[in-house]
């Protein structure tokens, strides 16, 4: 789900996020403008979150088209009816088939909620995302970036983040995560577009998809 431009409001930020750092402005003018990509809010987004850990944005794609597929599995209710081997035959692992469930339960029993966690800050929202078993920093980064549109978030877990920040400052090395939250600091509070720009100039130099080119529910 996404827009092809950025909304007003994300194109004054963009616009901020270059006076602070003007190296952000050769991304858009070689690779084109940027994409506004979002994802659904509650269970399906956070779902999607655990199908894109730790594997590469195509593989994550396939097994996302999959497992949407499959009836009742964007409901708490209907994943946890589903059997294991549905789940695994869509092409979860056993340990996110574990974490699919672990959702859902969260869910389905009320410890979470989408509008529970759109009104809290994000700080409440990634300690609330990442009290359910397989949801770690990242998967609840993505989450507030993408499905509610949070300003500042910086997922410096991402390789792509880091390693298009790493030829974007033409670094000797890839950042680890560490150097790369110290380095977007001064990107506060534009980090969410940092990123999304970041993504978008890691397309452009490597061909391969980012994070936010999965399909969405």
């Amino acid at each position: 789900m996404g827009f092809p431009h950025p909304p007003e409001s994300a194109r004054a930020g963009l616009n901020r996020l270059i006076v602070l750092d003007p190296d952000f402005a050769s991304i858009e003018a070689a690779a084109g403008p940027l994409p506004w990509r979002r994802r659904a809010a509650g269970f399906p987004g956070l779902l999607q979150a655990i199908v894109g850990q730790m594997i590469s944005s195509q593989a994550a794609g396939a097994i996302w088209q999959r497992l949407s597929a499959l009836p009742g599995s964007l409901d708490p209710a209907g994943l946890l009816r589903l059997p294991e081997a549905e789940l695994r035959a869509a092409g979860l692992s056993r340990p996110k088939v574990l974490h699919a469930r672990a959702l859902a339960e969260a869910f389905a029993n009320g410890r979470l909620s989408a509008a529970g966690i759109a009104a809290m800050d994000d700080a409440a929202a990634i300690a609330a995302i990442t009290s359910v078993r397989g949801m770690g920093p990242w998967s609840a980064e993505i989450y507030l970036l993408f499905a509610l549109g949070r300003e500042d978030i910086f997922p410096a877990g991402d390789i792509a983040v880091a390693g298009a920040c790493g030829a974007l400052k033409g670094l000797p090395t890839r950042p680890d995560a560490v150097a790369l939250r110290l380095l977007a600091e001064p990107w506060r509070p534009w980090r969410s577009l940092a990123a999304r720009l970041l993504w978008h100039h890691w397309r452009h130099i490597t061909g391969r998809p980012a994070i936010d080119d999965l399909p969405t529910p």
